[in-house]
């Protein structure tokens, strides 16, 4: 039986305690017809509640493999959008806090994108040299774009197979939003550093020179993580003056001087296993989100292995962290008493173009790094 659905307001002053007691209430009167996603991002008192977790390729795919009438996503966005596109028609993608959005998505949009377009068909012909790639963290819209020009989408954990499916479509690649994922992933391939220039889509031709463009293999938004952005080279050598014998590990959204004076390199499905498989004992230091380096931290200490925080500053997905016990128990108890809130709805043109995209990636990617 349907009630009135409450607002969020009874909600906001909870303390946490009542607030996991009202979550566990509710997901206990749900049952089987509600799933919680949650990004290894997410904050500790609201991925306790997690039925599925993992990075953005990894709850892509388990995304479009559950059955529960209700996904509930706790991470950002375009994460619920991407829940959306990919699960059955019949199924809700739910966003616990609208505001849980993603500073580096923001920093590409459909317009902007589309003027890059336009412009570098002053240069040569778009459609035929460039195959557009768009990291996972991005708009639907954007997504979208990427399936009608022949593009694909990418994750952190299969840029760099993903830039090889590309650069078997077409001889060049545009790569949206984080130009350090993009640069990681091409000096992987062997591509030199001049030839992955920076698009600025605030300046006229991106800030470039024609022959500029001709000669580039990977032209890099000029966008990036907020979170990632903190770690830098210094905070790197310090820690190697103290610890010699440790090991580094770090995101590939981390500028390129903090890759490439790290140990190890790769998204955070990554960097958990990395750091599970190493040998008891072992000492490392982890260039990304607090939350997910604070969980490891915990998980692996009895193995005797140290890890710590890359950055000297607090430094987390403030965005992500909007979504809190208070909107999780409000998200619950509404869809409980019949009421969905923050749905997350794709219109179905937008949709339909962003899957092409997304599908090609899953092909692409198979099997998983």
């Amino acid at each position: 039986m349907q009630v009135a659905a409450v607002a969020f307001d009874r909600f906001a002053r909870l303390q946490d305690d009542a607030c996991q007691e009202r979550v566990a209430a509710a997901r206990a009167a749900l049952g089987r017809r509600a799933v919680i996603l949650c990004h290894h991002y997410q904050r500790a008192d609201v991925y306790r509640h997690a039925d599925l977790t993992g990075d953005s390729l990894k709850l892509s795919r388990l995304a479009a493999r559950t059955d529960a009438e209700y996904i509930v996503f706790c991470g950002v966005h375009f994460m619920a959008e991407v829940a959306d596109i990919l699960s059955k028609p019949d199924q809700v993608s739910i966003l616990p806090d609208l505001n849980a959005g993603c500073s580096m998505a923001d920093m590409a949009n459909l317009s902007k994108v589309e003027r890059a377009w336009r412009e570098l068909s002053e240069v040569l012909d778009p459609d035929q040299a460039i195959t557009p790639v768009t990291y996972i963290n991005s708009a639907a819209d954007l997504k979208a774009f990427c399936g009608e020009h022949g593009g694909i989408v990418c994750t952190s954990s299969n840029a760099t197979k993903i830039l090889e499916w590309s650069f078997g479509q077409r001889e060049k690649v545009l790569f949206f939003p984080d130009q350090h994922l993009g640069r990681w992933s091409g000096h992987k391939m062997g591509i030199p550093l001049e030839d992955m220039p920076v698009w600025d889509p605030d300046e006229p031709l991106g800030g470039l020179a024609p022959e500029t463009i001709r000669k580039a293999r990977i032209l890099l938004w000029k966008g990036h993580c907020s979170v990632h952005q903190m770690f830098q080279v210094s905070h790197v050598l310090r820690w190697r003056t103290q610890h010699p014998d440790g090991l580094v590990i770090s995101h590939p959204e981390c500028n390129f001087e903090v890759c490439g004076n790290s140990d190890f390199v790769g998204s955070t499905e990554y960097i958990i296993r990395t750091i599970r498989e190493a040998k008891p004992g072992t000492r490392w230091l982890v260039g990304t989100e607090l939350n997910l380096v604070n969980r490891i931290a915990e998980e692996f200490k009895p193995d005797g292995k140290i890890v710590q925080f890359m950055a000297p500053t607090v430094c987390m997905c403030s965005t992500m962290a909007r979504i809190d016990p208070q909107h999780l128990a409000w998200t619950l108890e509404n869809l409980a008493g019949g009421n969905v809130v923050n749905q997350i709805k794709v219109p179905p043109h937008e949709a339909g173009l962003a899957k092409i995209a997304l599908q090609r990636m899953l092909d692409a990617s198979q099997p998983v790094d």
